[in-house]
């Protein structure tokens, strides 16, 4: 028997998350532009903590709610119903997975000098890798990290580093940055990075500009609020203590993709819940639509285009269970996860495209919350690596099975059966 069964606490952590949305964070929604963002956020915080939902997936003894990985998958869903209910548990990304990188690789004066502050929502961190001419290729930072003579206070000498950063997100408003630097050259290509704990604001860290985007240009604000965009950053003569390595010098690719996996899932969650809000707006709106004498509902056409929605929704809850399964149980994930980024973007983009569809002119407008969703899914075919890395990385695992097993299918979910 294969169970599907989600545990019953598992299920009602989801129903508290999902009432404190419904309740007190998609009311909120309506305050976005109207109030500054912060105070909005301070003030759902103040209601979350209260009710023992904060940092999902932090564990407890580091003050989140210690949840599992499939417990965080279903919660995550919750959760990706609104922008603002990430900020309101402390779990927004980048800061989520970046907190996560601490948690996995930090020492124990590490986690309590940075983590502690992030949990207790006092700090905020981004996450400095993207560079504009290396774009999707990790291993062509140009970023430079020398250590200099002289002992530091953890036994090694200060680097210094200098470099470009690109899409930055979330740094000009953030107290701390993760950078990876390419610390020795002459190294196998993926041991030749190092991360580095950056204490902002520091001269050597200058944020040239936060980055225009496309779903920025229709994005509800308050006059004067800046809530993290995606920075452009010089770096000169920037120096670090030895003691702000993040895990080992040589390990910074290892642990940049060790943060992009949950990334990636945790975007895939999201995009399950906003999906599904989208295609929630599009049947009602089918159904209290009339043209030509009926229900716009009754036309055909309209229910192939709900039907193919649900399939795609169906089969990206599918994908993301499994994948946090895998987790839970310690196994590798890197095709599944490939495979899912890239199928869950497409499939967001289709649902909000057929909702402002459906809705006609009036899903053009402003009027309903889809032409900003439509700006801002596009984003998630680039965002933690381009769909065409992930189909590459995919065909190449595909081909890889093939001459090892005779048979491509342990890269295609042979593993299920």
């Amino acid at each position: 028997m294969i169970d599907f069964t989600i545990p019953a606490g598992i299920q009602q952590t989801r129903a508290r998350v999902a009432a404190f949305i419904d309740e007190h964070v998609l009311p909120a929604e309506a305050e976005i532009g109207a109030r500054p963002f912060f105070d909005i956020v301070a003030d759902l915080q103040a209601q979350a903590r209260k009710r023992g939902l904060w940092c999902p997936f932090i564990p407890t003894e580091w003050g989140g709610m210690g949840l599992g990985h499939l417990a965080n998958a279903v919660v995550q869903v919750e959760v990706g119903r609104s922008h603002l209910a990430a900020w309101a548990m402390n779990c927004m990304g980048p800061q989520d997975a970046t907190m996560l990188t601490l948690l996995d690789h930090g020492t124990q004066e590490q986690k309590e000098r940075f983590l502690v502050p992030l949990v207790n929502a006092e700090r905020r961190i981004c996450f400095s890798m993207t560079e504009r001419a290396a774009g999707a290729d990790a291993t062509g930072m140009r970023t430079t990290a020398v250590q200099v003579e002289g002992k530091g206070e953890a036994g090694g000498g200060d680097w210094i580093l200098n470099g470009e950063k690109w899409f930055s997100s979330s740094a000009s408003i953030s107290d701390y940055a993760l950078v990876m630097a390419r610390t020795d050259p002459d190294a196998p290509r993926h041991r030749q990075f190092t991360t580095f704990l950056v204490e902002l604001p520091d001269p050597g860290y200058q944020i040239i500009r936060d980055v225009p985007t496309l779903h920025e240009a229709v994005e509800r604000r308050y006059p004067g609020d800046n809530t993290g965009g995606h920075a452009e950053v010089r770096i000169r003569d920037l120096r670090v203590p030895h003691r702000n390595v993040i895990g080992e010098v040589g390990g910074g690719f290892a642990m940049g993709q060790h943060r992009l996996g949950y990334g990636r899932i945790r975007h895939g969650m999201w995009s399950i819940a906003r999906a599904q809000r989208a295609l929630d707006l599009a049947a009602r709106h089918a159904l209290e639509r009339e043209t030509f004498g009926a229900p716009l509902a009754d036309r055909q056409g309209i229910q192939w285009m709900l039907a193919d929605c649900a399939r795609d929704l169906y089969l990206a809850r599918l994908m993301v269970l499994h994948i946090a399964y895998k987790m839970e149980h310690g196994l590798d994930i890197s095709q599944e996860n490939s495979m899912a980024k890239n199928f869950v973007a497409d499939m967001l983009s289709s649902v909000v495209d057929t909702a402002l569809q459906i809705h006609g002119a009036l899903g053009y407008t402003m009027d309903t919350p889809l032409a900003a969703w439509y700006a801002e899914v596009r984003m998630q075919h680039l965002v933690d690596g381009p769909d065409e890395v992930h189909r590459w990385r995919i065909g190449r695992n595909v081909l890889a099975a093939q001459r090892k097993h005779g048979s491509t299918a342990s890269a295609a979910g042979g593993d299920l059966f």
